[in-house]
């Protein structure tokens, strides 16, 4: 059905512009006899008298002189793919002009893109008055506010008048020039902008629904197909001539490079919006990075275009490129089984259809014909109708699908339920054999633990005499070593089962510094509080914070302290002292470190008074730098 529906619309599309093209009215003579019961009569380019100026520097003193008047010539070959942009066109139209006419008569110029138009009417007296437009000029100093280019026939005279008009553009333009009544230009017009409003309402109505629609789902396609739209939109405006009109009447540069900046803005949201619809990145890998390809391409010819060379904001042949991979892209993914893309596929398609026609009517391959002129949009009318028909089917699909899901899910929440149902009465059995079954076994549990109780409280009376024997045996042992320590007979690895580390060192001198009570080293206070840190007092009184190896040799030391107190311990308690070699290697440290350590002890016995000092002597030696403080 819906292949049939894409070849339908193909054919009358074709049909329509191969039948508009068959009725143009075509006329080998370019001089017009004023007549009342003809309202209005067009000539083409090929239907003219023309000169082109190829070195563009002929004036109209010159083309006026009688001697030139035969260089204007009628080719009924010429077209506008003929017309070059560098060259300087003048033509001549003849008008037997009829002062008994009841109708006021006006000369139109169709093409809204020439950059200038000089139009040299014949006065009264016989002299010429020179008439300037084109889209080269703010849109204000035109005679008509009307989007073409009018100017009002003196038809007060008989006799034939030659008009000579002068025009240069920097795109190929569509030499077009209409004689027509006032009367049938005001109907016309009238009813042009009638459909222009119409065209440029559905644009705005579907791109501000594609905008409600995407602030409540938030799906990037939408945002891309709203601004799609408005490229759309504005493009047309561009190409009709109304963006001059009503954007942008004081900025005729700008209206110079409009067209070319839409026409790129539609490629860029017309690739991004596919990606997204198609989500080709998964469907299609090569395709994703093909339009990712052409869009770079596009998007390199249009800087090159904006900022170099303008004339290449002209449609071309390979403007086709972008929607006829686009299409292709729509296919390949719609044959691969993705239905969303079907309606897609039909809308491309026009729009594909109406390019080429747009291309092939700018390189004048076709001959001019309303239809034919207005074939881009009526393409992009169906096209924008059409995906979003294709949004609105991929909703209605993919909650079409959901609904399947849901009633999948729904169904096996039911066979799941009546499962877990079967299971629980199942479970309720085997709950209650178990019960029984631990009931049972919590019995014996509670004859056993009432056995460990019994047998718990034997054995903590047991422990209890073992923790005492113990007691006695560590103290005795210790009183042993402190014996040995104080007689200066320990050697190395019994030193280290007293002071096996540094907190042992740290216990050892709180216990011989504070054991008897504290006093403050500042204000001689007697009460303290804990420190902030381990082994340190607080004085109630001043708030000095002071710690155990403070004001003696130990403090400051930066290595282990349990070794430090070896050191000292060698130097009193050995009558044979080792050497600092020996010491360096027992105790694993620098011979500097020893020499310094054992340096600042030696230091400390000789400036006390103290004679043949014990251990316990040098743990309370004040360190000189504190006795200075």
């Amino acid at each position: 059905m819906t292949k049939k529906l894409i070849f339908s619309i193909s054919i009358l599309f074709l049909f329509g512009i191969l039948s508009t093209s068959l009725a143009q009215r075509i006329s080998g003579s370019s001089t017009l006899k004023i007549d009342d019961n003809l309202d209005e009569r067009i000539f083409s380019i090929s239907q003219l008298e023309f000169f082109e100026d190829t070195t563009n520097n002929l004036g109209f003193e010159d083309i006026i002189r009688p001697r030139f008047q035969g260089n204007f010539k009628i080719r009924p070959d010429f077209s506008k793919n003929d017309f070059d942009i560098e060259h300087t066109y003048w033509v001549k139209l003849s008008i037997d002009k009829t002062p008994e006419s009841e109708k006021k008569w006006l000369m139109e110029f169709y093409d809204q893109t020439m950059d200038f138009v000089e139009v040299f009417a014949p006065s009264k007296n016989g002299s010429y008055q020179n008439i300037l437009m084109g889209d080269a000029l703010p849109f204000q100093t035109r005679n008509f506010r009307h989007k073409n280019f009018e100017l009002i026939l003196d038809n007060n005279n008989s006799g034939i008048s030659n008009y000579y008009v002068k025009i240069r553009s920097s795109q190929k333009a569509d030499i077009r020039i209409a004689i027509r009544s006032v009367n049938r230009f005001i109907y016309y017009a009238l009813n042009e902008y009638f459909v222009y409003g119409i065209f440029y309402g559905m644009i705005a109505i579907i791109g501000l629904y594609n905008l409600l629609v995407y602030t409540a789902v938030r799906e990037t396609k939408y945002l891309y197909y709203t601004f799609y739209l408005v490229s759309v939109g504005i493009y047309a405006m561009c190409v009709d001539g109304i963006a001059f009109q009503y954007l942008w009447a004081n900025f005729p540069k700008w209206n110079q490079i409009a067209n070319g900046v839409f026409s790129y803005s539609i490629v860029l949201w017309a690739i991004l919006f596919s990606i997204k619809f198609l989500n080709t990145k998964y469907r299609s890998p090569k395709i994703h990075l093909a339009l990712h390809a052409i869009l770079i391409a596009k998007s390199i010819l249009f800087l090159v275009a904006l900022f170099w060379d303008h004339k290449l904001f002209e449609i071309k042949y390979y403007d086709i490129i972008p929607f006829f991979f686009i299409f292709f892209a729509s296919i390949y993914i719609w044959s691969r089984g993705y239905k969303v893309a079907r309606f897609f596929v039909i809308a491309y398609g026009v729009l594909f259809v109406g390019v080429v026609v747009k291309v092939l009517v700018n390189a004048a391959i076709i001959p001019h014909a309303t239809l034919i002129y207005y074939s881009l949009h009526l393409a992009f009318l169906l096209e924008m109708l059409l995906l979003t028909f294709a949004l609105g089917d991929r909703i209605r699909i993919l909650k079409n699908n959901r609904d399947r899901a849901l009633k999948r899910s729904i169904k096996q929440i039911e066979i799941n339920y009546a499962l877990k149902e079967k299971v629980n009465r199942e479970l309720e059995i085997k709950v209650q054999e178990r019960t029984q079954e631990l009931a049972r076994k919590n019995k014996l549990l509670e004859d056993y633990n009432h056995q460990l109780m019994e047998k718990d409280e034997e054995i903590k009376r047991i422990n209890s005499l073992l923790d005492k024997d113990n007691w006695k045996l560590k103290s005795s042992i210790k009183a042993s070593f402190q014996a040995r320590l104080n007689n200066k007979l320990l050697s190395y690895d019994e030193f280290k089962k007293i002071f096996p580390d540094q907190s042992a060192c740290y216990r050892y001198l709180e216990e011989y510094k504070w054991g008897k009570g504290f006093s403050c080293r500042h204000c001689n206070n007697t009460k303290s509080s804990k420190g902030p840190k381990l082994f340190t007092r607080r004085c109630t009184k001043c708030g000095h914070i002071d710690s155990v190896t403070a004001g003696t040799i130990f403090h400051g030391v930066k290595f282990p302290l349990e070794k430090a107190f070896y050191i000292a311990y060698d130097l009193i308690a050995n009558t044979e002292k080792q050497t600092l070699d020996q010491l360096s290697e027992l105790l694993d440290l620098r011979k500097n470190t020893v020499w310094n350590f054992r340096k600042k002890t030696k230091l400390h016995i000789e400036a006390s008074d103290v004679q043949n000092p014990h251990w316990h002597d040098i743990l309370m030696m004040e360190d000189e730098k504190d006795k200075a403080k």
